[in-house]
């Protein structure tokens, strides 16, 4: 397979289609794989739920468009509740010379899609058996 743009052409004209306004690749090779290694396409208004991956860093490199990778710290209000306070805002753009970051173990995060874009996503376990936990505020 290569990855250029036909693939990403089809990709957004999915992702277009879908009502949760994305769709993903699969990358990995064999079902005995685990790890997390895919390509997303993501378009304006699709919603990520916030979530965090206890057991692993999740690789983010943005190939075409433009976003913002959000990240949060849980704060503990005087009632006892946790909320979620953003902490950094990593904008990615490969034209202005951004083209990825690293989100830590165990760090919540979403992202705000700009422009249709790709995201290449890579982390260790499988999906939904990682871990990964989504935030229920």
């Amino acid at each position: 397979m290569t990855i250029n743009q036909e693939l990403l052409k089809k990709m957004f004209e999915e992702a277009e289609v879908n009502p949760r306004l994305r769709t993903n690749l699969d990358l990995r090779t064999s079902a005995e794989d685990g790890s997390q290694r895919m390509l997303n396409a993501l378009m304006p208004g699709t919603v990520v739920a916030i979530h965090r991956h206890p057991m692993s860093n999740e690789n983010v490199i943005l190939l075409k468009g433009r976003l913002d990778e959000i990240l949060y710290e849980e704060v503990t209000q005087a009632d006892g509740k946790v909320t979620l306070r953003e902490t950094e805002r990593i904008h990615l753009c490969p034209a202005e010379g951004n083209y990825g970051c690293q989100v830590p173990k165990g760090v919540w995060h979403t992202v705000e899609v700009l422009e249709p874009s790709v995201i290449y996503e890579g982390k260790d376990g499988k999906y939904g058996e990682d871990g990964s936990e989504m935030y229920d505020g």
